[in-house]
């Protein structure tokens, strides 16, 4: 659920003659809320760096968020928030939907930040020294935290040594929520994953799919946007090649720094690519400040300015000023503002490296966006230059898979059909209980999101049968008992 970013592993792009390999980034909100949206106390967990060494004793705090108001004991239901590569508290100001929901449930409710994100550091500000330290950051440590943890607020909260857990999680921590149904099922009696793209692996999804379904959406923002989007590129690198041209660039986006080389225009290309690429995740029907502030249906609110210059990159410019200025307060656009600068964005990229490798392309053709292949090969290479790690491709499929899931249960995928990540998401239902829910009207895990007055008929229905499901998965628990 992390900030969403298109990021260059490599600075040339293909349009250009080069190699640009995308990093696809799920969204995640630019920092914690000054003021926390719903209450809750702040602990901390002693985990081991390494669950799966007999010899390596290296211990952190795993930083937890717990509130027990609607708690009532005597085996009343945990729901466990398995949390995403960031500060833990923007997750939780951002999943109402187990805060709307833990009430009617009398439940638990706990937020659990993932291994070296937020405050969770095993090495503390030497956690990203050097892959030696980052080499504890997986999914698989990631989920043996979340296991003892469990165990942990079992024996030490009075009247839940019986209780049974739910997992919720959305985008990575929606993959990590189905994974821990997957791999400890003693410790969790189901999970919903929302927006999860499991299968968004090499070998099980087209890796242009994701791009496919934002140029969808912006063809149903405005007839004729996507083809505004498809011609800026070229328009974009042309104006570019000259220092005349990239000076009206810089003046017609209100860039904070000049366009001085060829190579910051291609930055710019990479920025407006992930733009759109955010736009499409956060296309929610009310107006929300996940990302940035904006206007409900952004994606409309944009190919609505796009669509009404006579002028391609004018209005190019025009829809990204409505994204990232949509207050009127920002001074000017930074093109970086997409570039790696924090140790959130650290990890993930060192994530993507190692065992996240999740192929992604534009071809041009299907898609409103510049020839962008992906090259397998030459992610290995970049990765093993980047991060001195070679990537492990297939590793995920073996550890979780692949999509041969079906000797699991309790697990509901619920995915928006506007959402781009919804092409790697399960979007059938494989049993009786590995479920899917589409949602026609959602962008990225609106269902985690608390309900709205604006909300879809399609997303309320999605979240009343998720209710439903929960209720009966606790049913079935306590009917075994």
């Amino acid at each position: 659920m992390f900030y969403v970013a298109a990021i260059l592993i490599c600075l040339s792009v293909a349009h250009t003659g080069g190699t640009h390999l995308l990093n696809p980034r799920f969204p995640r909100p630019k920092g914690p809320a000054l003021k926390p949206q719903y209450s809750y106390d702040t602990k901390y967990f002693t985990q081991p760096v390494d669950h799966f060494s007999f010899t390596r004793t290296d211990t952190f705090d795993q930083r937890y968020l717990i509130n027990m108001k609607y708690f009532e004991g005597t085996g009343g239901p945990i729901f466990l928030y398995t949390g995403n590569e960031g500060d833990i508290t923007m997750f939780c100001d951002n999943t109402g939907f187990m805060w709307d929901i833990a009430p009617k449930f009398k439940a638990l409710v706990v937020f659990a930040e993932h291994r070296y994100y937020g405050e969770s550091m095993p090495y503390g500000k030497d956690s990203y020294k050097d892959p030696e330290h980052l080499g504890y950051l997986t999914a698989e440590q990631a989920l043996a935290d979340f296991a003892r943890l469990i165990t942990h607020l079992k024996a030490s909260i009075p009247g839940a040594a019986d209780s049974p857990v739910v997992a919720f999680g959305g985008s990575y921590g929606g993959m990590l929520a189905a994974w821990f149904r997957m791999k400890y099922p003693s410790s969790v009696i189901g999970s919903l994953a929302a927006s999860a793209p499991v299968w968004q692996f090499e070998g099980l999804t087209p890796c242009g799919s994701s791009y496919s379904i934002i140029t969808e959406d912006f063809q149903k923002g405005s007839p004729g946007c996507e083809t505004y989007i498809h011609k800026s590129w070229d328009l974009l690198t042309q104006m570019g090649q000259t220092a005349a041209g990239r000076e009206k660039l810089s003046s017609m986006f209100s860039l904070c720094s000049p366009l001085n080389t060829t190579t910051d225009v291609a930055t710019m290309s990479s920025w407006l690519l992930s733009t759109w690429f955010n736009l499409a995740m956060v296309n929610y029907p009310y107006p929300a400040s996940f990302l940035e502030p904006l206007p409900g249906w952004p994606v409309k609110e944009v190919c609505s300015l796009i669509t009404a210059s006579s002028n391609v990159l004018e209005g190019i410019a025009a829809g990204a000023m409505l994204y990232y200025n949509y207050t009127g307060q920002a001074p000017c656009l930074n093109i970086e503002e997409s570039a790696v600068s924090s140790l959130g964005d650290l990890g993930w990229s060192f994530q993507f490296c190692s065992e996240m490798a999740m192929p992604s392309c534009t071809d041009g053709v299907h898609d409103m966006f510049p020839l962008q292949p992906w090259n397998l090969t030459t992610y290995i290479s970049q990765c093993k230059s980047t991060w001195k790690v070679t990537p492990r491709p297939y590793w995920i499929l073996q550890q979780f898979g692949g999509k041969n899931i079906t000797a699991a249960s309790n697990i509901i995928f619920s995915n928006g059909l506007l959402d781009p990540w919804s092409a790697g998401g399960v979007m059938e239902s494989l049993s009786d209980s590995l479920v899917a829910i589409t949602i026609a009207d959602g962008a990225h895990h609106l269902d985690l999101r608390s309900s709205n007055p604006a909300d879809p008929q399609s997303v309320i229905e999605a979240r009343e049968q998720e209710v439903q499901i929960i209720r009966e998965w606790l049913q079935d628990y306590y009917s075994s008992l």
